[in-house]
């Protein structure tokens, strides 16, 4: 093209073009548009829309300047996603480089496949005292197994503290389980299931739901403080449990930072705690060799803050490294007790025969233990180097410019390695769910031994009937629902499985407390996670997801298609009683359902809770004492009602006794004049109610079986303790109904037709004694004659039980009634400067002290003290207000006794805003109980005499006060 015919705009300036030309290209142009018009008809382009189309332009050219944000250059999100979608923007990518941003899939399956191993599996329970480092020493085999949990030195993890109220109290307050792998000192990997236990004595109702489940106990027992209170009463408890257990002696670096005692005196000390330990155990369990000692291998030695471990044969297995000739195990040996080691002539012996020697554990193992906290703690950079690489330890330089604790911290990690003294001990002594499933299997289940089912639990077996003890529920995250943890005894549960749940009220009579479910989820349960699988074998801890709906506090899960006769697992039996009860309201009325559905949330999170609604409306909540309580108000105010509440001032449970026989034969008629039963009550001998309610004794046992108790530990005749009926107010409850007529006088066939309307009687009166509608305890119900109509028909339950009722009664109250109240055992841990404040506030809380004793090897004193849990209320607050906050104080139920003074005196006046006088605490007591409860102020005896036998009473003149 020469560029000389058009101009720089390309405007043709040549010659004319031939007409030729111009009619080809007008030709051209034509047949474009008519194609262009074809491809539109059949649905391609546009016509118009071709290159060579002519654009159209306005008449009028815009002049309107646009403003640069106005201008739209993009769709917006909304008309891209639609108007309902929310969009968000971010600027930057804030996803680390070292994340991927398809985040791969963990799958544990090494922990899964090993759950299929119970002879690798060991599940225990760490308990021990409050504060003794029970929660540290879990996140010490936490931070082994878990890389993403970073030790700060500012404040402990507490990894299994996952509720709100732990973190802020920082106090345990539910049992949580962990499930770990870790590996012994011969690096062989074992399942490690553990339940973290509160230490406080309000919550140790957690303790006994994990040691259920449990096939051992890891007992932790602070080096200073030693056996405290709430630790005896574990150790009881474990034994009670027929666990076996090992011994963690914590907080062992006390010793050298805060008491500063030398090596020898350390060393005395920590002995001291272990006898302790002993000294428990075989009061609790005479005859059996129970023992724990370092030789023995069940004691470790540990620091859960700096995060070492080690028992004898793990320290001496670090000289073994060193000295390769040397045998681990013999050398263990010679670690502990009364042996000495010479350096002069490098033996040991059993007496110390020069001034230098010293015993092997203070020259082996604590020696060299103070050397590396006192290089740490005290020696500057450059001879701490040359220290620690004499060790084999070797450092960054970043290392040596931080603080001591972290310092110390890092240097101990290295000095001693993975707790895998730990793990050998536990795998040594404490059995694995196979070798202990027939000990677990006889204590808790309460079934014959002879069945399919129980043959499969004994042998662990995953192949068998299903059977899993749930004795846990966890709220869900939204608390809406809660999902049930327990142990599988035989079988293998999974995900989408039908089965039976059965309730504490299942029998084989009464199948009423059965529902089937589905089992929507299956879990391994790691308190802040949970790892999801398809199914869990026996041996192993499990957590079911949508099964909950009919469980209040334990059940036993089951397959729907087992051919046997169904039997449950033991409910739980709790060593302290619920005796401390407010009652709750909402503050807006129309939110009365949801406080209801709150309060039957409650129940199922704490095991020991009781709640119940009084004759008077009041719905009451029973627990432990004041922190069990606050808890769960907390609970049920913020995560299970979320609504505002009015709470009572807590008030506490009383019982209901007799001092003496009843002064007269107390008889009773039915409604219809046919039938006449006659009673008397006495007081029950010491021990008997303890020992019904410890089950020591059950009603469900032969007559010959209970006889011989009887006659053996309280040597009743052999007719008496064979005319036992009942046990009252349940076949656990502490007052007995005993069948004293005689053959000659009684129709006994026709008697044996009514007892069970009798029994029902003796148990509805003694749930709900005459004097305030409080429990009867420690009373002996005899029955001295009965007249009964020979026609079936007048003598059915509907005559017979409220008769019953009625003449229990009149011999109750006939046999100088008083009220119970329940005592606190307390103690205190003081100085010795205090000591006598404690004594001041224990003296106007109508307590008293029992023993008083210096705390061996530490400056401080232990107090032991009883005191009215009535009295309790603000105790503790008092008690360190005295003191400055430096006495700290434990208080647990121990005992009921009775109030001084007679309820039923009228001639007492109680003074409104004055203290009562000691012997008008019974009546100020009953008086205030019943109008609390809408009753009368008095006792109406009209309602439990009968007119003749009233009038028996108003003509002995023996009874002033009933009348």
């Amino acid at each position: 093209m020469d560029e000389s015919f058009y101009d720089e705009f390309g405007n043709y300036l040549g010659t004319d073009l031939p007409e030729s030309d111009v009619e080809e290209g007008e030709e051209t142009l034509q047949a474009m548009q008519e194609e262009s018009e074809e491809d539109y008809e059949e649905g391609e382009v546009e016509p118009g829309s071709s290159s060579m189309a002519l654009m159209e332009i306005d008449d009028v050219p815009q002049t309107q300047v646009v403003l640069h944000e106005d201008k739209k250059y993009y769709p917006s999100a909304e008309e891209v996603y639609g108007p309902e979608v929310e969009t968000l923007v971010q600027e930057e990518d804030t996803q680390p480089l070292s994340e991927p941003i398809i985040q791969p899939i963990k799958i544990k399956k090494f922990l899964v496949d090993i759950m299929n191993f119970p002879e690798l599996i060991r599940n225990i329970a760490i308990v021990g005292h409050l504060h003794h480092g029970k929660t540290s020493f879990v996140d010490m085999l936490v931070n082994e197994t878990h890389s993403s949990v970073a030790w700060d030195v500012d404040r402990q993890e507490r990894y299994t503290d996952t509720h709100t109220l732990e973190r802020d109290r920082g106090v345990s307050i539910k049992s949580m389980p962990m499930t770990v792998i870790l590996q012994n000192s011969n690096s062989k990997s074992y399942l490690f299931s553990i339940l973290d236990t509160p230490g406080h004595v309000d919550f140790v109702d957690e303790v006994t739901a994990a040691l259920r489940l449990s096939d051992g106990a890891v007992i932790v027992v602070d080096s200073i403080e030693g056996v405290m209170a709430n630790t005896e009463r574990l150790i009881k408890h474990v034994i009670q449990e027929k666990l076996t257990f090992t011994l963690v002696v914590n907080k062992v670096d006390r010793l050298i930072l805060e008491l500063k005692l030398p090596p020898n005196d350390a060393y005395y000390k920590l002995k001291h705690t272990i006898e302790e330990v002993n000294t428990i155990i075989s009061q609790y369990a005479p005859g059996q060799d129970l023992r724990v000692s370092p030789e023995r291998g069940n004691v470790c030695f540990a620091s859960s803050q700096m995060g070492w471990c080690f028992t004898l044969k793990s320290f001496a297995k670090l000289y073994a490294d060193t000295y390769s000739d040397l045998n681990a195990d013999d050398f263990a040996k010679r670690l502990w007790g009364d042996i000495y080691f010479n350096p002069t002539e490098r033996t040991f012996s059993r007496k110390s025969l020069e001034s230098k020697s010293k015993r092997s554990f203070v020259h082996f193992i604590l020696g060299p233990l103070y050397k590396i906290y006192a290089q740490v703690i005290g020696e500057n950079e450059d001879t701490l180097k040359r220290t620690l690489a004499s060790l084999g330890i070797f450092l960054k330089a970043s290392h040596f410019q931080l603080d001591v604790k972290p310092l110390l911290r890092i240097v101990l990690d290295q000095f001693f390695g993975p707790s895998t003294g730990f793990v050998d001990m536990v795998v040594q002594h404490i059995p694995s769910p196979e070798k202990n499933a027939t000990n677990k299997v006889e204590h808790a289940y309460t079934g014959p031994m002879n069945t399919k089912v129980a043959k499969a639990m004994y042998k662990c077996d995953s192949d068998g009937p299903l059977m899993v003890y749930i004795t846990k529920l966890y709220n869900s995250s939204d608390a809406s629902t809660f999902d049930a943890f327990g142990r599988i005894l035989s079988g293998t549960v999974r995900k989408g499985q039908s089965v039976r749940v059965l309730g504490e009220g299942y029998s084989i009579d009464d199948e009423e407390d059965m529902t089937l479910q589905e089992v929507t989820n299956v879990w391994i349960f790691e308190s802040r996670y949970r790892i999801e699988v398809e199914g869990v074998p026996a041996g192993n801890w499990v957590f079911l997801g949508g099964v909950d709906n009919s469980i209040v506090k334990t059940a036993t899960i089951t397959n729907q298609d087992v051919d046997e006769d169904l039997y449950i697992f033991r409910p739980l039996s709790f060593v302290t009683t619920a005796v401390l009860k407010v009652a709750v309201e909402p503050v807006n009325p129309s939110e009365l359902p949801k406080m209801l559905d709150g309060l039957r949330k409650i129940n199922k999170s704490y095991p020991i809770l009781v709640t119940k609604v009084e004759e008077s409306g009041e719905h009451i909540i029973l627990g432990t004492g004041e922190l069990y309580l606050d808890c769960v108000l907390h609970d049920l105010r913020r995560m299970y009602a979320e609504i505002e509440l009015k709470v009572s001032d807590p008030v506490v449970r009383f019982c209901e006794t007799v001092v003496e026989t009843s002064a007269l034969k107390c008889f009773a008629e039915t409604p219809n004049k046919k039938n006449k039963l006659t009673m008397i009550a006495e007081p029950l001998e010491k021990g008997i109610a303890e020992d019904i309610e410890a089950a020591k004794v059950s009603i469900k046992w032969p007559t010959k079986d209970i006889a011989k108790f009887f006659e053996e530990k309280y040597s009743w005749d052999v007719l008496a303790a064979r005319s036992i009926w009942a046990f009252g107010p349940d076949e656990n409850g502490p007052n007995i109904l005993m069948d004293d007529t005689l053959p000659t006088e009684v129709d006994k066939k026709l008697l044996s037709s009514v007892r069970d309307s009798i029994r029902q009687g003796f148990q509805w009166g003694t749930r709900e004694g005459p004097l305030c509608d409080e429990p009867i305890r420690n009373v002996k119900f005899r029955i001295l004659d009965a007249v009964l109509a020979p026609e079936p028909i007048y003598r059915g339950g509907g005559q017979i039980i409220p008769t019953a009722r009625r003449v229990s009664y009149s011999a109750f109250l006939t046999a100088t009634p008083r009220l119970m109240e329940p005592v606190y055992y307390v103690e205190i841990q003081a100085p010795a400067d205090c000591v006598s404040a404690v004594y001041t506030v224990l003296a106007r809380r109508r307590g008293h002290v029992t023993q008083d004793i210096p705390k061996a090897g530490s400056p401080l004193y232990t107090v032991k003290a009883y005191i009215p849990v009535i009295e309790a209320n603000g105790f503790e607050t008092d008690m360190r207000t005295h003191t400055q906050g430096q006495a700290f104080c434990q208080q647990m139920f121990d005992h009921w006794q009775i109030i001084p003074g007679d309820p039923l005196d009228k001639s007492i006046v109680l003074r409104p805003l004055e203290p009562s006088p000691a012997q008008h605490l019974a009546r100020d007591f009953m008086v205030k109980t019943r109008r609390r409860k809408g009753l009368s102020e008095d006792v109406s005896v009209n309602k439990f005499f009968d007119d003749p036998l009233l009038l028996a009473v108003a003509q002995s003149d023996i009874l002033p006060n009933i009348l």
